[in-house]
């Protein structure tokens, strides 16, 4: 059993649809962001830039326990240890490698200050309401989400002809478009993609998980922990 450290956010869910995806059996210890779990020193062990997820396998490499922190890392390993989603040729993994760096460096990052921006920061005490980061990040998000538009009129999914660890990190935050304050409008080949993973059993089944512990953070102790530290 691989123990899969876990609160239900778009980073999250990469972890939990790749175990789901790869048929791995997992037990979740959850990870409450609000309260701080983030940062209890046993975590910090397993993930010192206190952020999850994270896992540990005690059937790592040789046989000897591994733990892996940071979301792309962890897809990355599970493809290689089940052989599953990363492609069958190095011109495959190298696609894959590609759009996965995309949405780590790309779309996480400006769709968390997008969904930061539009919906949290307007709620802070004192509200801090700012046009400019706004109308900044949700342009970002959307100029993002027309590159991945225009990839996906070429190919069935991100890398290529197949299902990916790429489509795996990409799907979780494109799915919250609606939030992020963009239109699907002018963007077809997005919303095919989107329609088709999303019918998937397996990214339903880790998507679910812990799904009623997602909150919008409005509270003041989450705040102070999440937006403070």
């Amino acid at each position: 059993m691989i123990d899969l450290y876990f609160w239900p956010t778009p980073n999250g869910w990469k972890a939990s649809i790749a175990l789901e995806e790869m048929e791995l059996p997992y037990t979740t210890h959850l990870i409450n962001i609000g309260k701080g779990d983030q940062f209890d020193p046993e975590f910090l062990k397993i993930a010192p830039n206190n952020r999850m997820p994270a896992i540990v396998d005690p059937d790592g490499p040789d046989g000897q326990p591994i733990s892996v922190f940071e979301s792309g890392a962890i897809l990355m390993y599970l493809a290689r240890k089940t052989g599953r989603f990363y492609g069958t040729t190095e011109r495959d993994r190298v696609a894959v490698e590609e759009w996965l760096m995309w949405q780590m460096g790309g779309v996480g990052p400006m769709a968390g200050q997008a969904h930061h921006f539009l919906k949290y920061a307007p709620q802070l005490h004192p509200p801090q309401d700012l046009p400019y980061a706004k109308d900044r990040y949700r342009a970002e998000v959307g100029r993002l989400y027309g590159v991945l538009d225009r990839r996906l009129a070429e190919n069935e999914y991100v890398a290529g002809d197949f299902y990916s660890i790429a489509d795996i990190s990409i799907w979780g935050w494109a799915s919250l478009w609606e939030g992020q304050q963009q239109v699907l409008d002018d963007k077809p080949h997005f919303t095919r993609w989107l329609e088709t993973v999303s019918a998937r059993p397996g990214v339903q089944a880790g998507r679910a998980l812990h799904a009623e512990l997602r909150g919008d953070h409005r509270d003041k102790q989450s705040q102070g922990v999440l937006f403070k530290r």
